[in-house]
């Protein structure tokens, strides 16, 4: 019996490893290249569901490639599915808002939880967050009217500024409270825009947190090797750091906190 075609991977599994540590290059190359097979064969979206969707953060890549024959540019936009990885829930203090909130189907509200606390843990939000407390006060208001009218207009906003409180994490109050609120904050509004089928875009120090996670997950678990997602990866780091050499990137470029 003839066997079923099987189409050659786009690369062999040194070359994904090599684009897995380095994220930008392939044996020393920028990874846009001319080989057009390579860049048009990859998919323009995984084969998931709407559903499966919703777990994941989709992220725009430009790709170029030359057509000799028309002597011309072509360009095509592919997506990067990102999986959502979840903060880990210890047993520790810290992570009881976190299941307290994964239960309820809420975020971790911590103006409210300022405003409701006890004074030791208000205190503590006070003294932790005094220069972005209007921050939390906006999320605050935007996901009660969301939960109260099922109000979308302004969950982009709730969105982008608990993106922007990553950039103020650690805090004590969340060492010691809600140990990565904010991650899981954000997988929340990202899941609820995905749901809703509203478009947004986030920072490129933010995606590249979310790729960072989903390798660690990858590699933890040793789950397959995705060859889109690793190139697709690839050519998003060479978009989004055009400037800067793969030896230069490291871990800081790609947390916030772990």
């Amino acid at each position: 019996m003839e066997q079923p075609f099987k189409p050659k991977p786009l690369l062999n599994k040194s070359e994904l490893r090599q684009i897995k540590r380095s994220r930008t290059r392939v044996e020393g190359k920028k990874v846009i290249t001319d080989d057009v097979k390579k860049l048009k064969s990859l998919k323009v979206t995984p084969e998931i569901s709407f559903k499966e969707s919703i777990d994941y953060y989709k992220e725009p890549i430009w790709i170029e490639y030359y057509i000799p024959k028309e002597s011309r540019f072509a360009f095509e936009t592919k997506y990067l599915f990102i999986y959502l990885v979840d903060p880990e829930l210890g047993e520790d203090i810290c992570y009881l808002p976190q299941k307290q909130a994964k239960e309820s189907g809420t975020i971790i509200d911590i103006f409210q939880m300022m405003e409701n606390g006890d004074a030791e843990i208000s205190d503590l939000i006070r003294s932790s967050y005094h220069s972005t407390i209007s921050m939390h006060e906006s999320i605050h208001t935007i996901f009660k009217s969301y939960k109260e009218s099922e109000s979308t207009e302004d969950l982009k906003t709730a969105c982008y500024l608990t993106e922007a409180l990553l950039k103020y994490e650690p805090t004590m109050a969340s060492l010691t409270y809600f140990k990565d609120y904010v991650l899981y904050n954000l997988n929340y509004f990202i899941r609820v825009l995905n749901s809703k089928r509203i478009e947004f875009s986030l920072e490129d120090a933010t995606v590249s947190l979310l790729i960072k996670r989903r390798n660690e997950l990858w590699e933890m678990e040793n789950r397959p090797i995705d060859d889109d997602f690793d190139v697709l990866a690839a050519l998003f780091f060479e978009q989004a750091f055009p400037n800067r050499g793969a030896s230069e990137l490291n871990e800081d470029d790609l947390s916030v906190f772990s």
